[in-house]
């Protein structure tokens, strides 16, 4: 190894300790951390700029400040430090190849795939599921993970992509609110507050052509996450489009009802994604079969409840 590329290679004690530092912004909270000593954090950072030949921090008071290098270089350090914890924690527990770590949608995750669950268990108990949840779009395999459940379009540049279900949407209230706020036609709507999803942009105006009215200036509450726009409606807050199935319990228990019936298939659906470099994995093989037999079973009970109450 040359000269030039063991500069370029820093103890992981020293970057371990960099990073507190950072993040803390002292080195006496950061040798707190580490279990160190005051002494040993600060040699540890004359040590790294020294080897880097810049200054990487100001020292302030009791305090210390990033400078621009050093911040940089902090953002970096600390993706790459959590990817070698990660790898480091798979490689201890031995089953390194039989892990899945996959990414789910708050509300999809909890209401329709956590039920269904145990069965993948029982089927593939070889198999150790990592769970985390994301919102919005995200870079699969730079966040590490194996596979992800997300609502889009089909393309998805860098996955192989799943398609699992399309989504079906209608304007929910809760009754208090449309006790007050009565609606005779589509149109009705326009005049109300109505709520929106941040993942769903177009949700609205998509409904309203499909009912052939002029759709509203799309102003008013945006949300972040499902669970919260359902709870705002329960609050009477608005009418917002939601997908049925996934508020069952809100719609059994008479707290959401359907203000105007006319259902939507949303322009965005279900999908799984996996980077094309992990898609043959083992794991991601299993758990793909596995979910794609779960929706069907699903969507053929869906059909089957339809039919019954046609």
């Amino acid at each position: 190894m040359s000269t030039m590329q063991r500069r370029l290679l820093p103890a992981m004690g020293a970057l371990a300790a960099f990073e507190a530092v950072a993040r803390l912004g002292s080195f006496s909270e950061a040798a707190r951390e580490l279990s160190l000593t005051q002494s040993a954090v600060s040699k540890q950072m004359a040590t790294l700029e020294g080897q880097f030949g810049i200054v990487l921090f100001e020292r302030r008071g009791r305090g210390v400040v990033l400078t621009k290098e050093g911040a940089a270089y902090a953002t970096t350090i600390r993706e790459a430090l959590a990817m070698i914890r990660a790898a480091s924690l798979r490689a201890m527990s031995g089953k390194a190849s039989q892990t899945l770590n996959l990414a789910i949608l708050p509300t999809f995750g909890t209401r329709w795939l956590m039920p269904r669950i145990p069965s993948f268990i029982t089927q593939h108990p070889e198999v150790t599921l990592n769970f985390a949840t994301r919102i919005g779009h995200f870079d699969v395999a730079h966040d590490d993970f194996d596979t992800a459940i997300q609502i889009g379009s089909p393309e998805w540049p860098g996955m192989e992509t799943t398609f699992l279900m399309h989504e079906t949407v209608a304007p929910m209230a809760s009754p208090a609110f449309l006790r007050d706020n009565p609606i005779a036609a589509p149109g009705d709507l326009a005049r109300l507050p109505l709520l929106h999803l941040e993942s769903r942009p177009e949700a609205w105006e998509h409904w309203f052509g499909s009912v052939g009215v002029e759709a509203p200036a799309m102003h008013g509450m945006r949300f972040e996450q499902f669970s919260i726009v359902t709870q705002a409606c329960i609050a009477g807050v608005g009418i917002a489009l939601l997908p049925q199935f996934l508020i069952t319990s809100e719609i059994e228990s008479g707290q959401l009802v359907v203000a105007f019936d006319h259902p939507v298939r949303s322009p965005r659906s279900y999908y799984l994604l996996s980077p094309h470099d992990r898609a043959d994995l083992p794991p991601v093989v299993a758990f793909r079969h596995w979910l794609v037999a779960e929706v069907a079973a699903w969507s053929q009970e869906m059909q089957s409840i339809e039919k019954a109450e046609a």
